[in-house]
Formats: structure tokens, C-alpha cells, sequence
């Protein structure tokens, strides 16, 4: 097990504040749709079963849920008995779809520009450093509203990114739009290695590589694990992995063994294999 001291250089990981960036990735979004041809909203997307006109509406859904439940504290309807919490998401999202395919993609955008306007306001009147609800794949214990709301902005940037593979358009991945997204993902990985035990001070270092990447750690002590920013000298294991692959691999679009092919493992392979299993996303 490792030895970590100061010169390994690992820090708490900052806040990431994201309020800026949802009138700039809903702005890109808003021009994607504007250029997508009649025949390109029926294109299949990686989410199984929807096309770009189904994410669209999803993404208009997230809006449209923000608002009543968290500005107008609506809640008409949840699980039904006995029915787990994820089969009851799904099965609301698939609701959803079906009703909106009723509408014309015109509508949809105009909505989805109308949404982002009273989203953003109610966004902009949040304390980001208040105490809310959990963000499930980070941790059962309340979450700050800044993680809440930096959650967001990944379900908005990955649906994004959806459309955007499906009609072939080039993938929002600047580093001001897209390293906050995998700053909150990697917010996963004490959740990844809750169950593995941690007698001594174990340390696992990610590297996502790229423009938007960046060195993070997750160390384990006395079966707790602790996430770091930072690149640890002496690591117990060590996974490298690029920032394409990486958003994939977070939010199920590629296998754990697909971004194997990709990834480099240092140091003990197992522990290796289990930052491949990591999700950031409710599924």
C-alpha cells in the first residue's frame, strides 16, 4: 500500500460552478437543431430506442422537471408501489418519449429555448454552496447545490453529444464546455470503490488525457475512499485513459471492456479494472 505525503501533490477538489456554461451549451445545442435536416431527426441515437428528435424532448423533459419540481416544489406522482426507484425513471422517460412524439421538431425548439431562459433564472437563484438532495452516483449523503446543478450540465452535454453523433456533427468538447464534465464525473469514483476494502492507505491515480483531461486520485483508508486532484508519485494503481473514451465510459455509452482496449493500467490490475466501472449517471 502506498505512502502518500506531500510530495505526492494531491488536493481536494475544487468546486465546479457551472452556471455560466448553460446558456452556451443550450445556445449550441439550440444551433445544432436549427441545421438538422428533416430526414436526421429520425437518425437512432446511442440511447437505445431514440432517435434525435426522442433526446431532444428528453432533454426538454429535464427542463420541464427542473422547474416544476425544484422552482414550483410540484410533485404529483412518483413510484408506484414496491416499484424501484430506476424502473420508475425509466419508465417515466418512456412515458415521456411517446407523448412527445406528437410534437414537431419546431416546437421542440422553441420550447427547449423557452425552458433554457427559466431554467438558467432558476438556477441563477440558488446558493450553490447550500445543502440539497443526493446526487445519487456521487454518494448517498446531500450534495451541495453546486454538484447538483454541475450533474445537470453533464445530462445536458451528453445528450448534446448523442445528437451530435448521430448526425455526424463535431462533438462540443472545448475545454471550457467540456472539462467541467469530467471534473463532475470523476466525482463517481469513491462510490466505484465503496466495497473494496482499504486496510492500509491504498491509492489509485486517473489520468484522462486530452485538452479537458486531468490527474485525479481516489485513496482508500480504513475503508473510506476520498477523492484528490493531483498526480500521486507512488500510486497503487494507475489507469490512463482519453478524454473521448473517458465521457463514454461514465455514461455507458462504451463497456467497461471496451475502454479497456483504450486504457492503460499501471501497478495492480484489479484495481485497475474497477475505475473502468464507473458511472456517473443513473442507470
Amino acid at each position: 500500500m502506498s505512502e502518500v505525503g506531500p510530495l505526492d501533490n494531491l488536493r481536494p477538489p475544487e468546486p465546479v460552478i457551472v452556471l455560466d456554461l448553460f446558456p452556451e451549451e443550450r445556445a449550441a445545442l439550440l444551433g445544432l437543431l436549427g441545421s438538422v435536416t428533416p430526414g436526421q431527426w429520425d437518425a437512432p441515437t446511442a440511447c437505445a430506442g431514440w432517435s434525435v428528435k426522442d433526446v431532444a424532448a428528453h432533454v426538454l423533459a429535464d427542463d420541464f422537471g427542473r422547474l416544476s419540481r425544484g422552482r414550483d416544489g410540484y410533485r404529483a406522482h412518483g413510484p408506484r408501489p414496491a416499484e424501484p426507484l430506476l424502473t420508475f425513471i425509466d419508465r417515466q422517460n418512456a412515458e415521456w418519449i411517446v407523448a412527445a412524439r406528437r410534437l414537431s421538431p419546431r416546437v421542440l425548439v422553441d420550447l427547449l429555448h423557452r425552458t433554457s431562459e427559466e431554467t438558467q433564472a432558476y438556477f441563477a437563484g440558488l446558493d450553490p454552496f447550500a445543502l440539497g438532495g443526493p446526487v445519487s452516483w456521487a454518494g448517498p449523503e446531500p450534495a451541495p447545490i453546486w454538484l447538483d446543478l454541475a450533474r445537470e450540465y453533464t445530462e445536458r452535454w451528453h445528450h448534446q453529444q448523442h445528437i451530435r453523433d448521430a448526425v455526424d456533427a463535431p462533438g462540443l468538447t472545448t475545454p471550457r464546455l467540456f472539462a467541467p464534465v469530467l471534473e463532475t464525473f470523476v466525482r463517481a469514483l469513491p462510490v466505484t470503490f465503496r466495497n473494496v476494502a482499504a486496510p492500509g492507505r491504498t491509492v489509485v491515480a486517473l489520468r484522462i488525457s486530452g485538452d479537458s483531461g486531468g490527474d485525479w486520485a481516489v485513496v482508500g483508508e480504513r475503508n473510506s475512499w476520498t477523492l484528490f486532484t493531483g498526480d500521486p508519485l507512488h500510486p497503487d494503481a494507475r489507469v490512463t485513459i482519453d478524454q473521448e473514451t473517458a465521457w463514454r465510459l461514465f455514461t455507458k455509452g462504451i463497456t467497461p471492456e471496451g475502454a479497456a482496449h483504450a486504457a492503460r493500467i499501471d501497478g495492480d490490475q484489479a484495481l485497475g479494472q474497477l475505475v473502468l466501472q464507473t458511472v456517473a449517471i443513473i442507470a
